[in-house]
């Protein structure tokens, strides 16, 4: 028997506007170490990829970036990881994507131990199936590897590759996806900067919430019936 279609999803940028609480935390840790803040534009990028990639990226020297993440840490913990919102439109999506026999999984960069209680306290948990995020920082980690945990998950038979699609916001979504031979549709709400999605192979860039349920239709063996007929079908950008 055929698996039923699998969403995959993106949390910061995609799910939720996490970029007040991640920004302020970075600045904190730039702070700390009494190194250059990067300017505004810079730190936002921050939403999304791993962080010690973003710091190494930016100014904080190799052999400080542990005590840089140590830092963001303290400042997220006490209150960072809820300076955030569920973008507007978002449960409705995915109450339409469930109702039409998707399943969904959160596949996030951020540490696990972050992106659960973060579901849970916005109220996204019970539209979930699973919530896979990164390991603690001393282990290496990718969005493919968060992806392979998150596919794992579901045993040796679980998932289709031709009916699963990755959603999220940035070029390492794409990217992660693709190394499992999965598509990502990319969303234009999130924290890309002009042509990301795209240029890394996103299959199309949605503009809203409003989309996604049309859009996986377009690719994935969605229940017809289930899905809004009054939602316009998407296209590339």
């Amino acid at each position: 028997m055929r698996p039923a279609p699998l969403v995959l999803l993106d949390l910061d940028g995609t799910l939720t506007d996490s970029a007040p609480g991640i920004v302020a935390s970075a600045q904190a840790a730039y702070a700390d170490l009494e190194l250059p803040t990067p300017d505004a534009a810079t730190l936002r990028t921050f939403v999304g990829p791993p962080i010690a990639g973003s710091f190494l990226a930016h100014g904080v020297p190799p052999e400080r970036v542990a005590e840089a993440i140590a830092a963001y840490r303290r400042y997220f913990r006490a209150g960072g990881m809820y300076d955030n919102a569920v973008f507007e439109g978002v449960p409705e999506a995915l109450r339409g994507l469930r109702a039409a026999g998707a399943r969904l999984l959160v596949a996030t960069s951020k540490p696990t131990v972050f992106a659960r209680p973060i579901v849970e306290h916005f109220g996204l948990a019970e539209l979930l199936d699973g919530v896979f995020g990164a390991p603690p920082d001393d282990l290496p980690s990718s969005k493919a590897t968060v992806i392979a945990e998150a596919l794992a998950s579901l045993g040796p038979d679980g998932y289709d590759p031709a009916s699963t699609l990755m959603v999220g916001d940035r070029e390492h979504d794409v990217i992660g996806a693709r190394a499992h031979g999965i598509d990502t549709l990319g969303v234009a709400w999130g924290y890309a900067v002009p042509g990301e999605l795209l240029g890394a192979g996103a299959v199309a860039v949605l503009d809203g919430p409003a989309e996604l349920v049309p859009a996986v239709a377009d690719r994935l063996p969605l229940t017809p019936q289930k899905v809004r007929p009054e939602a316009a079908p998407t296209t590339g950008r």
